[in-house]
């Protein structure tokens, strides 16, 4: 409930004088006094009710006063109601598995550090679908293009590497990503690829797989993680057991430009899990949803429900005091 006219209720603050000037009326005016030499004989007397009844009208005038200021304050009840439409995106984010992914150049891996930032983005969307494409030597779609955020978080969440044969089919992911998207009818379609190395297997070349997304009208975000030189990589050693070598850090640049420049994308290097995150929010900020509110707001006026009876309570106390109490002390 809202008020339209609340500066209607500091006429409240005038209740203090009138209960002090009632009262001090009552005292004066309503009581009267008898003098005896020895009133004892009346301690055991019972009172009649109509003398105690002289202090109903004052108190039905001031809760009166009371409901019909709030009545003037116009109290209201306000139903917003709020349309959204909003034209979304399909994005499918293209993510490499392959067990290079194991580096902890980005913490805690090079996966684990992709899963988190992504899943950050996904809950940063609103009425986008996004799907989610796996690659290594093979490539696969985990999630197809869904508005079903929650079960992607929870099936990237359960993303590992080992799940195919091991290698990686930069090309293959691609184009896995756009025959999900090429049916889509949404305005904007987009693929976000991260890799952290160089395609070396599928039958699809990365840049032939990026004809088919300019044929299709998609535009294609590539994402180079991994440090610049070299990158520490646990191995299992079967003396020493886990233990750590650093592995040259392999990624083609050239090539994921030229991609991303072809679709109309951009190419980001990730060297750490911090510019992994500012990179998803570039992306985030760039293929924003345009959404379009519409707020319709309903306003119920309540202030009968305070003035009809107020009126009653102050014609109640009028009736009581000049014609049922009036006469209460005679």
């Amino acid at each position: 409930m809202t008020w339209a006219n609340p500066q209607w209720l500091w006429l409240l603050l005038l209740l203090i004088p009138l209960i002090g000037y009632h009262t001090w009326s009552l005292w004066r005016t309503r009581i009267p006094s008898l003098t005896f030499s020895d009133t004892s004989n009346f301690s055991d007397l019972s009172g009649n009710w109509r003398t105690y009844g002289i202090y109903l009208p004052p108190l039905l005038q001031w809760i009166a006063f009371a409901l019909v200021v709030c009545a003037m304050a116009r109290p209201q009840y306000q139903n917003t109601t709020v349309e959204r439409n909003a034209e979304g995106i399909d994005i499918v984010l293209t993510l490499d598995i392959s067990t290079s992914m194991k580096a902890e150049d980005l913490k805690p891996n090079r996966l684990e550090a992709a899963k988190n930032v992504a899943a950050d983005f996904i809950d940063q969307r609103v009425s986008d679908r996004i799907g989610l494409v796996l690659f290594a030597r093979q490539s696969f779609t985990a999630v197809p293009p869904t508005l079903d955020y929650e079960l992607l978080n929870r099936l990237l969440g359960e993303v590992e590497m080992g799940v195919v044969e091991d290698g990686t089919a930069i090309g293959m992911g691609i184009a896995t990503a756009v025959n999900r998207l090429k049916e889509s009818r949404a305005e904007s379609r987009v693929i976000i690829l991260l890799t952290d190395g160089q395609n070396n297997s599928g039958e699809i070349d990365p840049v032939t797989a990026a004809d088919l997304a300019v044929s299709q009208d998609i535009k294609i975000y590539t994402i180079g993680a991994g440090t610049r030189g070299t990158a520490p990589y646990p191995v299992q050693d079967p003396i020493f057991g886990n233990r750590y070598q650093n592995i040259e850090v392999n990624i083609d640049e050239e090539m994921l430009t030229e991609i991303a420049t072809m679709t109309g994308g951009s190419y980001f290097r990730a060297t750490d899990t911090e510019r992994l995150e500012e990179i998803y929010g570039q992306i985030n900020e760039l293929e924003k949803t345009e959404i379009e509110e519409i707020i319709y707001t309903d306003y119920q006026d309540l202030y009968p429900r305070f003035l009809l009876p107020g009126i009653l309570l102050l014609v109640l106390s009028i009736i009581t005091d000049r014609f049922v109490f009036r006469n209460a002390m005679e």
